[in-house]
C-alpha cells in the first residue's frame, strides 16, 4: 500500500499556492498598475498617505511617465502640506504634456486651497485653454474667481457649467452664493397680501409692501429698504438696511438694522446677525441671533444646515426663544428644485412657529403666549436675464389666542432688477 502522505502535501502546497496567487492578483505590488491600486486604497480607505506616497514612488520607479500616478502623488504631497513636492510633480507632468486636465485642476486646487489665488487663477485658464468646456476647470476657476470678488465673471462661468448640467450641486451652490454679488446695482420691489379667516380682533387682511435698493461695495453687499404695512387697521413705515460682509473663501456674514415708530404694526426697533459658511461636499450652514424689540427685547437665535444634491437644496432650520423658564423651539425644512441658475427654483417649505426674518408674521412674537403655528409654504423665483420674477403663497394655522386657532392665507409677488 503506497503512503498518502505525499499527495496529501500535494494537494495542501496547491492550495497554498492558488491562495497566495489570488492575494497577489488583488494586492499586486510588482506592476505600476498594482502599486498605483495599493496606492489608492492606501491613501483612501486607510487614510495612510506615507505608505500611499511609498507605493507611488515605487510605481513611478518601474513606469516613470505614468502620469496619473504623477498627478496622484502630488494630490498626496498637497494633502500632507508638502508643498513644493507637490509643485514639483504637477510641472513635471505639465512640463511634458500641457493638455493633461487632470494636473491642470489638482494645481489649481493646490494654490486655490492655499489663498495663492493670482497663481491659482492662471493654473485654471492654462487648462482650460486646451478644454475651454471642461466643468472641472470652469468650477475651479469660478471659485477662485469668488475669492477674488470678480463675480460677474465666476458668474460668467458657473452659468456655462449649468446650461450643460442643470444638476451640478457646486455650480448651483457658487450661483446661490454670488446671485446677489453679480451686478453692482439692484432694485426690487414686493407686495404681500394675508387674509385671515377668523382672529386678531380684525378679519380685514394685511398688506405689505416693500421697495429696496442694493449697491455691491468692495467689502459685501449693502442694502437700504423701506417696508409698509397695513395691519389691524393701522399703517406703518419701517426703514431697514441690511449688509452681507465678505469675510474669506468660505465665510460671510449678514447684518440687519431697523426702526418703524408704529409699534405693533412693525416692531419698534430689529437687528439681526448671522455667520455663514460654504463647506465642503456643497453643504452650507448658517449659527446667527435676531433681536426685535416691541416694548420688551426678544432675541431668537437661529441654526441652519443646508445641502445641494444635484439640482436640489434640501434644508432644516432652527429658531430657539429663550425665556425665564424654557426655550422656545421652531423648526423649518425646505427642499428647492433647481430648473436653471441660482434664481430659478420652486420651492417647498414646512414649519413650525414664526420667523423672526418674515416680516408678514414676526410683530406676532410681541405675544404673552407661545402660540402655535404650522405653516406650509411655495416659492418661485425665475430670472428673465436681468429681471428675476418672485411668487410666493403660503397657508398658516396658527393660534390667535390660547386654544383657540385660526387659518392665514397669504400670497405676494415680487420684482427685482439688475444692473
Amino acid at each position: 500500500m503506497k503512503n498518502p502522505i505525499p499527495v496529501a502535501v500535494l494537494i495542501f502546497t496547491l492550495s497554498l499556492l492558488t491562495v497566495c496567487q489570488h492575494l497577489n492578483a488583488q494586492t499586486d505590488t510588482t506592476t505600476s498598475d498594482g502599486l498605483f491600486q495599493a496606492a489608492r486604497k492606501a491613501a483612501f480607505d486607510e487614510k495612510n498617505y506615507p505608505l500611499a506616497k511609498h507605493y507611488s514612488i515605487k510605481a513611478l520607479d518601474i513606469s516613470p511617465k505614468y502620469w496619473d500616478i504623477k498627478v496622484f502623488l502630488g494630490r498626496l504631497y498637497t494633502w500632507d502640506k508638502q508643498l513644493d513636492s507637490a509643485r514639483q510633480c504637477f510641472d513635471a507632468v505639465l512640463n511634458a504634456q500641457p493638455d493633461y486636465e487632470d494636473a491642470s485642476v489638482a494645481y489649481t486646487d493646490l494654490e486655490y486651497w492655499n489663498d495663492n489665488n493670482e497663481v491659482a487663477l492662471k493654473k485654471a485658464e492654462d487648462g482650460l485653454k486646451y478644454h475651454p468646456e471642461s466643468k472641472d476647470l470652469l468650477l475651479r476657476r469660478a471659485k477662485v474667481l469668488t475669492a477674488m470678488r470678480r463675480y460677474k465673471e465666476a458668474g460668467t462661468d458657473v452659468d456655462k457649467v449649468l446650461k450643460e448640467d442643470k444638476k451640478n450641486a457646486d455650480a448651483l451652490a457658487i450661483a446661490s452664493h454670488i446671485k446677489d454679488l453679480r451686478s453692482l446695482n439692484q432694485l426690487g420691489l414686493s407686495y404681500d397680501y394675508v387674509y385671515f379667516d377668523k382672529g386678531f380682533g380684525s378679519r380685514d387682511p394685511w398688506h405689505l409692501a416693500s421697495i429696496d435698493y442694493t449697491r455691491r461695495t468692495s467689502i459685501g453687499s449693502v442694502t437700504g429698504r423701506i417696508n409698509y404695512a397695513n395691519r389691524f387697521n393701522e399703517n406703518g413705515v419701517q426703514f431697514e438696511a441690511d449688509a452681507y460682509p465678505h469675510i474669506s473663501k468660505t465665510f460671510y456674514s449678514y447684518l440687519n438694522v431697523g426702526y418703524s415708530n408704529n409699534v405693533g404694526v412693525f416692531p419698534q426697533w430689529r437687528a439681526g446677525f448671522s455667520l455663514y459658511a460654504n463647506l465642503p461636499k456643497s453643504f452650507e450652514a448658517e449659527a446667527g441671533i435676531r433681536y426685535l424689540y416691541f416694548t420688551s427685547p426678544t432675541n431668537i437665535f437661529i441654526a441652519y444646515l443646508g445641502k445641494y444634491y444635484k439640482n436640489y437644496l434640501f434644508g432644516v432650520r432652527t429658531y430657539l426663544t429663550p425665556d425665564n423658564k424654557t426655550v422656545s423651539q421652531s423648526y423649518n425644512v425646505l427642499g428647492r428644485y433647481y430648473f436653471g441658475g441660482a434664481d430659478d427654483f420652486i420651492g417647498l417649505t414646512l414649519g413650525t412657529g414664526i420667523s423672526p426674518d418674515d416680516r408678514l408674521l414676526n410683530q406676532q412674537l410681541d405675544s404673552k403666549y407661545k402660540l402655535k403655528t404650522y405653516k406650509a409654504a411655495l416659492d418661485f423665483r425665475h430670472a428673465i436675464k436681468r429681471n428675476i420674477i418672485t411668487l410666493d403663497f403660503s397657508v398658516i394655522n396658527q393660534e390667535y389666542r390660547p386654544g383657540t386657532k385660526g387659518n392665514q392665507i397669504q400670497a405676494g409677488l415680487g420684482y427685482i432688477r439688475r444692473f
